[in-house]
């Protein structure tokens, strides 16, 4: 894996194959704050039932959980957005708030395997 520049010196590791074991790998390198949750959720939800229809929306949720924790400024700015919806009274700031943060995670998520 390469990473792409981002920003001023850092760099944003690339995604990585759509596959659960690359995205496991990707997690566990450059998010390791996620891995519990992520082994947690392939347990419940797929290796202890022996079905493979969950796979789809489980990789669709990590993908795009992977794609924001991997650039932590961005994850943060997402954040830090989020929060501040939370704590603002008025309702047309806080949906506008909420519908920026929504963008810049769909955004993140639409990455493709090497992007």
């Amino acid at each position: 894996m390469t990473t792409a520049p981002h920003g001023a010196g850092t760099s944003v590791p690339p995604m990585p194959e759509r596959t659960p074991k690359a995205l496991r790998a990707a997690i566990a390198r450059h998010a390791p704050k996620l891995l519990a949750d992520f082994d947690r959720h392939w347990r419940r939800d797929i290796a202890d039932t022996y079905d493979l229809a969950p796979v789809p929306a489980f990789m669709a949720r990590w993908w795009s959980e992977y794609a924001l924790a991997r650039d932590p400024r961005l994850e943060a700015r997402v954040h830090r957005l989020e929060d501040e919806a939370a704590q603002e009274s008025d309702y047309a700031r806080a949906k506008t708030l909420i519908e920026e943060a929504g963008r810049m995670r769909r955004t993140a998520a639409d990455a493709e395997p090497g992007q």
